[in-house]
């Protein structure tokens, strides 16, 4: 995100129509390309999801029905092509909010469904390509799992930990970059998962 933008709190989504609009897989891939560039046009994001300009333009109008993203300044160009940012830091799920009818329980399963597997997508492409990130990268990335035996209680505040520790290096990342330390940054993509199960 831009500088401006990465000081935007996450919205929290509670209504149906929202989690619809972003449980389209083409949405969401822009919604996040969104996110890493701060701010595009409908042909910089049609590049970047091989998709053409004016099914993109259809869908970032989709999200804007939803205030998930909005027009931006012009960056550059003579200005006929519309930017696009978004409106919030990102968004937030909470289980409680969609409890109910089955309708809204299977659209929420529906979108955490998308989540995991578009981050999987994403950690594929990370492995195929790995052999073209310098080794100082390959040696600082990680894939682990950990079976734990923990309360509900417990498990919350494990995971408000892990998430605080995040927030800190995404802030510490920003701080250094708006100084001007931008060698050897990259885009980085921590996934977490915290989740009971039975053997």
């Amino acid at each position: 995100m831009a500088e401006e933008e990465s000081r935007k709190e996450s919205r929290r989504v509670s209504d149906l129509g929202t989690l619809k609009a972003l449980s389209h897989p083409l949405r969401m891939n822009l919604y996040r390309s969104l996110h890493v560039a701060g701010a595009a046009t409908a042909s910089q994001l049609g590049e970047q999801v091989d998709e053409a300009p004016s099914l993109v333009s259809y869908h970032l109008r989709k999200l804007a029905e939803h205030g998930l993203i909005e027009e931006a300044q012009p960056r550059s160009g003579d200005g006929r092509e519309r930017w696009w940012q978004p409106t919030s830091g990102g968004v937030s799920l909470h289980d409680e909010d969609f409890r109910g009818a089955p309708e809204t329980a299977a659209a929420h399963t529906a979108f955490a469904r998308l989540l995991v597997d578009q981050r999987a997508d994403l950690y594929r492409r990370y492995l195929d390509e790995r052999h073209a990130w310098a080794p100082e990268w390959r040696t600082a990335s990680s894939d682990s799992e950990s079976s734990l035996r923990l309360t509900a209680a417990e498990l919350a505040e494990l995971n408000e930990e892990l998430l605080d520790l995040v927030r800190k290096y995404d802030e510490r990342g920003r701080t250094a970059e708006e100084a001007g330390d931008t060698e050897g940054r990259e885009n980085v993509a921590v996934h977490l998962y915290g989740f009971p199960f039975r053997a």
